[in-house]
Order: C-alpha cells, then structure tokens, then sequence
C-alpha cells in the first residue's frame, strides 16, 4: 500500500512536519552547533536580559528552549499542530508555544524575532514571502532585530548531493535532491511496517538579491549578513549559510 501525503504541493509542510518520520530522519541535526549559533547572535545582538523573543516555525521548540535556558522571554510559534503540542511539555513562566501560520503578524512586539535553520521559502506563492516579511516586520518592538537564517543557494546548489540512502532506527530514508524551477526539491521515500511513503520537501531557491528585494518591497532595512554560525563574513560562492540581520 503506498501513501503519498503531498497531495497538495503547496501544503507540502503541513503533512511533512506533522509526521513522526521529520522528526526520526532530522534527529541528529547538530544541537550544539545551534547552540553556539545562538549564543552568538544574542551577543551580536546585545539583546536585553528578558527580551521578549519569538522563535518563528519553531518546530518542537529545541531552540526556544535553549533561547529561554539563555534568560529571554521566548514565544515558538509553528504551523504544525503535533510539533506545538510536543513543545508545549516544555512550557514555563518564561517559555510559551502556540500554533500560528508564519504569514500573520502577532498582536505583541518583540525585541528579537529568530527565524531558524532554513525555515523560510516553502509557500508556493510568491507573495506568501513577502507576507511573511512584512509579519516579521510588524511583530518587531521599536528596538527590535529580526533573523533569517537561510540556506546560501549558490553554495547548496554547487554541493548538491543527487542520492543518498540514510538509515535512522531502522528505517532506509532514501533522499534525492535536485534543483528545478526555482525551487531546492528533497525526495524522500522509505518503507515502514510495510507501508511505503513518498514526501517531499521543495524549498524556494532564494538568493540574497531576491531577499533584497522583497526587504524593499516590505519596508525593511537590511543591517548584516553573515555566512555561517560563527557570523563569518558572507562569501557568495563558499558560504554554507545566508544569516541576514535586519528591522
């Protein structure tokens, strides 16, 4: 029996994300490596002691629970119902998750908003992005900075890995990744208690001029890039990451 739970391309995330299967085949991501990332932006940042932060497509809130672990006053919002209800286990006076739909400002402000790990350029429509900028501009406080830490395409691009087999408690994740159309497409198919599924993850191909550009059309100042998790300078051909900093 085959299930394909990517019915609707534009929803891809909302199927994907929701699974059990995300978060087995992502499970070994480098938290410690995020870890140090985060120091430091908070540094770079020099955000107050108990700054509100939001932590945008925050998954099952690893990360806000770090930034919180850091003394910031920390909101995780996430599309996916089951990653919220998985972090909110964690919650505590100072660390709170809710499900929210990216593309819609909040009605508080933060000093910091952190958009994470190439959380960003899954809507099929163009416009989405450029909505979901202008939601980040508008939950920012008046002090405030905002993240995106985005894959560098040129970069991901040039070290395409086509296919590759992953096996994760037991499950063979076979992966296969192309660009096409503008897009950063992942496959992934593998076999479960003798189901098989299909997903895939399709990610906008955004350069630093088309973010350049939608940061024109929302009004919004680009202060810093960087190119990795230790805010090296950005190189466009030899950078693995594309951290903008802006308000």
């Amino acid at each position: 029996m085959s299930e394909n739970t990517n019915s609707k391309a534009e929803n891809w995330f909302a199927s994907w994300f929701d699974t059990p299967y995300y978060h087995i085949l992502y499970k070994d991501r480098n938290y410690r490596e995020a870890q140090i990332f985060m120091d430091n932006l908070t540094h770079y940042l020099n955000l107050p002691e108990h700054a509100k932060v939001l932590d945008l497509a925050c998954g099952k809130g690893r990360h806000s629970i770090y930034l919180s672990q850091l003394g910031f006053d920390v909101l995780g919002v996430d599309l996916s119902p089951n990653s919220i209800a998985e972090a909110q286990k964690n919650e505590n006076i100072n660390l709170h998750f809710k499900v929210h739909d990216m593309r819609e400002s909040l009605d508080e402000k933060f000093e910091g908003i952190f958009n994470l790990f190439t959380s960003f350029g899954y809507f099929e429509n163009e416009a989405d992005n450029l909505k979901t900028l202008v939601a980040i501009k508008e939950s920012l406080s008046e002090y405030g900075f905002a993240v995106i830490d985005f894959m560098n395409v040129p970069f991901v691009i040039e070290n395409l890995v086509a296919e590759e087999v992953k096996t994760v408690d037991g499950i063979d994740f076979h992966l296969k990744r192309h660009a096409t159309d503008g897009y950063i497409i992942k496959e992934i198919d593998f076999e479960d208690k003798g189901q098989t599924y299909h997903f895939e993850e399709r990610v906008r191909a955004l350069t630093l001029d088309d973010f350049k550009a939608m940061m024109d059309e929302a009004g919004i100042y680009l202060l810093d890039i960087f190119g990795d998790y230790k805010l090296k300078k950005y190189h466009k051909n030899t950078s693995e990451r594309l951290i903008m900093i802006f308000k």
